[in-house]
């Protein structure tokens, strides 16, 4: 019988995960303390013999700007919201020459400790941080994108990306032919579960709660049961809510709510999938960091007492 297996995924993105959002001039000490926090989680993993997928932005693997411009693909998104497009950044001189200058749009240092450190898989977060559910783009610009990722990946790592995380989230089923096509063998997709089906305002708040209280069924899953018609669906189980201090009294609740469920799932030999942006750790580092080692520590035991495994996305198909 199949053990229990315990899959981590992160979505690596720095400024690129919500440049239309973010005031860079505000957060540049977030990010370089995320920065500063990557090798650490990159050492704890391997201490406690961690495989993770690191999805992420085709953007960071660039060395340069040269080398940059010479990858963005021709067919970008036509987003009705053009704030979506990141590709105003480069077009506006808002990206630096390369990652001495500008740590917050390359990273290419922190992609080389990833693939160096034992059990770590790069995948893919798309090339520009795609928006696959917004309304102007099309397929079409989608596999431009996915192209231009693998081009990227190829060319300065010698890496074919062949797990993919939809950039927030937003899943798309019609998508995945083009993936697949494209390299892609499995692609991480939504709990199966009311409050992410939804774009109700209640959705958020029912998330947050549920990461401390049971209110969904069993975020876990069976691997016989995971659809794989040519590609692999991977459901996520958990988001790892980072440390604040405002809810450093529900910390522990938090903690326990994902030990609890690691210890389901080991002990009924299922799989948990665990994520996270490294961002998260951006404020409050030390303290995620300590929660992330409570998480690991757990998940050596339950190894020993179940025979639980650590598996990267793509270990999994």
């Amino acid at each position: 019988m199949e053990k229990g297996k315990f899959v981590i995924s992160l979505d690596f993105e720095l400024h690129w995960g919500a440049a239309e959002k973010w005031n860079l001039n505000l957060k540049k000490d977030y990010f370089d303390a995320t920065r500063k926090s990557i090798p650490v989680v990159l050492s704890l993993f391997e201490k406690y013999k961690i495989h993770a997928t690191w999805a992420t932005v085709g953007f960071l693997f660039a060395k340069n700007k040269q080398q940059l411009l010479h990858f963005l693909p021709k067919d970008r998104p036509s987003y009705a919201n053009q704030n979506l497009s990141y590709y105003n950044l480069i077009d506006n001189h808002e990206v630096g020459e390369d990652e001495n200058d500008d740590p917050y749009h390359y990273a290419t240092s922190l992609i080389s400790k990833i693939l160096e450190t034992p059990g770590q898989e790069l995948g893919t977060h798309t090339f520009a941080h795609y928006y696959c559910n917004e309304s102007g783009q099309n397929i079409r610009q989608f596999e431009a994108d996915i192209n231009a990722a693998q081009a990227i990946a190829k060319e300065n790592f010698n890496v074919a990306l062949q797990s993919l995380v939809f950039p927030r989230n937003q899943f798309n089923a019609a998508y995945i032919e083009v993936a697949f096509q494209n390299g892609i063998k499995v692609a991480r997709s939504n709990p199966d579960v009311w409050f992410w089906k939804t774009q109700s305002k209640f959705a958020p708040i029912a998330r947050a709660f549920d990461t401390l209280l049971p209110i969904s069924k069993s975020l876990t899953f069976k691997e016989n049961a995971l659809k794989k018609d040519k590609m692999l669906l991977l459901p996520a189980s958990r988001f790892f809510r980072p440390y604040t201090d405002k809810e450093k009294l529900i910390r522990n609740l938090k903690l326990t709510r994902i030990k609890n469920e690691m210890f389901y799932a080991a002990k009924n030999n299922a799989v948990y999938h665990l994520w996270w942006h490294p961002h998260n750790f951006g404020d409050n580092v030390t303290e995620n960091l300590q929660d992330l080692e409570e998480i690991l520590k757990w998940y050596q035991k339950l190894q020993a007492d179940f025979g639980f495994s650590s598996r990267t996305m793509i270990e999994m198909y």
